[in-house]
C-alpha cells in the first residue's frame, strides 16, 4: 500500500481516506501527499504507553477521553491527517463530518519525539495543531533523556513555554486534573547513555 500511496503526487482527502481504509500500515496526508508513518522505538512505545495508561486511570469517571497512536485527527484549515501519539478530548467527541473514524476536537496532544521528526513536531506540526478550535496544550517528550517541553495556551496567539529536566521531575498539564513523575513516564526506558537522565 504504500508503494501505491506515492505513485501519485498530489491525493485529495477522499483518495487518502480510501487507501488507509485498506492499508495495512498507518500514513499521514499532508495537504496532498501521504506518507508513511515508520515504526517507533522501544522507547518510543514505552513512553507513549506509560502516558496513555497513567492519563487513563487518572481520568477515569471523568469527562475526557485519552487516545494512542491509532486515533486519526482531521486538521481541515492545514489539509492534514495524522496520528498523535497521545490526545485528549473534554467532553463529547467531535467527529469529523460523515466520519466516525477521525476526531477534530482534541483539548491537548502529546508527542514522543522521535530523532527524525523535532524540528517538525516543534514547527509545522505545532503550527498547524494551533488552527485547531479548543487546541490548548502541546507536550513534547524527548525519549534519549528525561526532557519534556510543554506549551500551553493563555489567550488568543499566545502560549506559554516551560520544560522540565531529571528523573526528580513531574509532567502536571493545564488542560486537566493530571500530574505523573518523571520516573513514571520514564519507566522502564533503557538511555544508549545513562550520564543523559541527570
Amino acid at each position: 500500500m504504500m508503494i501505491q500511496a506515492q505513485e501519485k503526487a498530489d491525493y485529495t482527502p477522499e483518495e487518502y481516506l480510501a487507501l488507509e481504509s485498506d492499508a495495512e500500515e498507518r500514513h499521514e496526508y499532508l495537504n496532498g501527499a501521504i506518507v508513511p508513518i515508520v515504526g517507533g522505538t522501544p522507547n518510543h512505545s514505552l513512553i507513549i504507553g506509560n502516558l496513555a495508561a497513567a492519563l487513563n486511570f487518572a481520568l477515569k469517571h471523568q469527562p475526557y477521553f485519552v487516545f494512542a497512536s491509532d486515533q486519526r485527527l482531521w486538521i481541515p484549515q492545514r489539509k492534514i491527517y495524522t496520528y498523535p501519539d497521545v490526545m485528549i478530548v473534554a467532553g463529547a467527541l467531535q467527529l469529523q463530518d460523515g466520519r466516525k473514524d477521525t476526531l477534530i476536537n482534541p483539548v491537548a496532544i502529546a508527542e514522543v519525539l522521535s530523532n527524525s521528526t523535532p524540528a517538525y513536531d516543534r514547527g509545522e506540526k505545532f503550527k498547524a495543531y494551533r488552527t485547531i478550535p479548543g487546541f490548548q496544550e502541546y507536550v513534547l517528550i524527548d525519549q534519549s533523556s528525561m526532557h519534556v517541553e510543554q506549551y500551553f495556551k493563555t489567550a488568543p496567539c499566545q502560549w506559554i513555554f516551560s520544560e522540565q529536566d531529571g528523573e526528580t521531575a513531574t509532567l502536571k498539564l493545564n488542560t486537566v486534573p493530571f500530574e505523573l513523575a518523571f520516573a513514571d513516564l520514564y519507566d522502564k526506558v533503557v538511555f544508549s547513555d545513562t550520564a543523559e537522565q541527570a
